[in-house]
């Protein structure tokens, strides 16, 4: 302050020495500012300073050296405010005040008995604490994600097919979940994407599928992986991805495990709520042959049969279609059509109509080909990925099932001579043939 007040009359010994800003003195190295300022974090106790990515280790120190435990620390929003908050705290008052003593080895002679210190949320200060760092933590993280969401200089690359994309962050995120089935969440539910996408980017440059977490020894191999296993997701249980999601901050002391289960569990009290007025969307299925769509199954057979000749319900009882019979052959009829190509006398055409027209003349529409043609495992897959058909199909086996097991009486085999049942079992017939076919 002196060398100030000089600076302001006339210089001594010229300009050149003259002092034209205030001073200050540096702060000591274990000051509060310095280390506020800096990446470490130091012991509440001693000059010890951990880096704060080691908080674990600063933890066990405290625990180890100064008998001191600090409860859910992984809730504590802001690590390093809240340990020099407590270091100045009990710079002026002793620890008893705070915290709660647990004595260890109680029953042991008193040399051998330790004191340990619980902080926890139970002392009202601490709670305060926590709540207030957890609102400033929220409010930072509000303004970031509000931030990101009206950024239109937004640039990146996608993940999956190498394509840049500028503008705002939406773009991008939607492209990977539309594009490559990749679904990270709601872009307004994200916050710091940059560096969401940044660790993302680095697993799949380490060759780590984004869901298993296991390790490829090429970059083909992960995406066989992961597209075969339908692992284009993340790790929900990973906590590594917790800070780029708004939800894990709205609430004090709640994962977004917790409020999802809150939530899980309020629908599950409003179960018993008055559905009366639900009113269910009609779903459309397409004509196997034609465009007509129908809101119902009744309906499209009805247009089938009189439009086309082709009797759907008549061929399933005819042949006896059990549900899975039903769905090979609506993909194999599906996709002969597709293919311009009768799926009788297998005749192909140029389009669509002149096919129609040729299987409703010739009356190929109404029959179908041998079993073996369209029974087959590789029918099981559907033509068309959105054919509503596949979902209305009914499955009539379970009843027959039930109506055949109650016509066909059960008798039980004759016990009595052992010998004789083993002599005339029909066990014996299968091994003779089981053993003549490997030889």
């Amino acid at each position: 302050m002196a060398a100030s007040r000089g600076a302001a009359g006339p210089p001594a010994r010229g300009d050149t020495e003259c002092i034209l800003e205030p001073l200050s003195l540096p702060e000591s190295p274990g000051g509060i500012d310095a280390v506020e300022s800096s990446p470490y974090v130091p012991c509440i106790f001693c000059k010890e300073c951990y880096v704060l990515a080691e908080q674990n280790q600063l933890l066990k120190h405290m625990i180890i050296e100064h008998k001191l435990v600090i409860a859910d620390v992984k809730l504590v929003a802001d690590f390093r405010s809240y340990i020099l908050y407590w270091k100045r705290r009990f710079a002026e008052q002793p620890i008893t005040d705070f915290c709660s003593v647990i004595r260890t080895n109680s029953k042991a002679p008193l040399e051998e008995q330790d004191n340990y210190f619980l902080l926890c949320d139970v002392l009202p200060e601490d709670r305060l604490l926590r709540e207030q760092l957890q609102q400033k933590r929220l409010r930072e993280i509000l303004e970031q994600q509000q931030q990101e969401r009206y950024d239109t200089s937004f640039r990146s690359m996608c993940m999956f097919c190498d394509q840049e994309f500028t503008g705002n962050r939406s773009v991008l995120l939607n492209h990977m979940a539309r594009e490559h089935a990749f679904n990270i969440g709601l872009p307004d539910n994200i916050v710091n994407c940059y560096e969401f996408l940044a660790v993302l980017q680095g697993k799949l440059d380490n060759l780590q599928c984004l869901y298993c977490e296991k390790v490829f020894r090429d970059k083909n191999t992960l995406k066989d992986h992961m597209r075969k296993k339908q692992h284009r997701r993340i790790n929900a249980k990973n906590k590594e991805y917790d800070k780029f999601y708004i939800i894990n901050y709205l609430e004090f002391g709640k994962s977004w495990e917790e409020v999802q289960s809150e939530d899980d569990r309020e629908l599950l009290d409003n179960l018993e709520e008055d559905w009366s007025d639900w009113e269910e969307h009609p779903v459309c299925a397409v004509c196997l042959f034609c465009e007509q769509q129908a809101d119902t199954t009744e309906k499209l057979y009805l247009h089938m049969q009189k439009s086309h000749g082709f009797h759907f319900p008549k061929i399933k009882s005819e042949h006896g279609l059990n549900f899975y019979q039903q769905v090979k052959l609506v993909n194999f009829i599906r996709r002969e059509i597709h293919h311009c190509r009768c799926y009788n006398c297998q005749e192909k055409f140029e389009s669509k109509g002149g096919l129609i027209s040729h299987m409703e003349e010739t009356k190929h529409i109404a029959f179908l080909p041998a079993r073996s043609t369209w029974d087959q495992p590789q029918y099981y897959f559907p033509t068309y990925e959105n054919d509503t058909l596949l979902c209305t199909l009914s499955d009539s086996e379970d009843a027959q099932t039930e109506d055949q097991s109650e016509e066909v009486p059960v008798v039980s085999e004759d016990i009595s001579s052992l010998k004789a049942l083993k002599q005339s079992s029909v066990l014996n017939q299968l091994l003779c043939k089981e053993n003549k076919s490997q030889e």
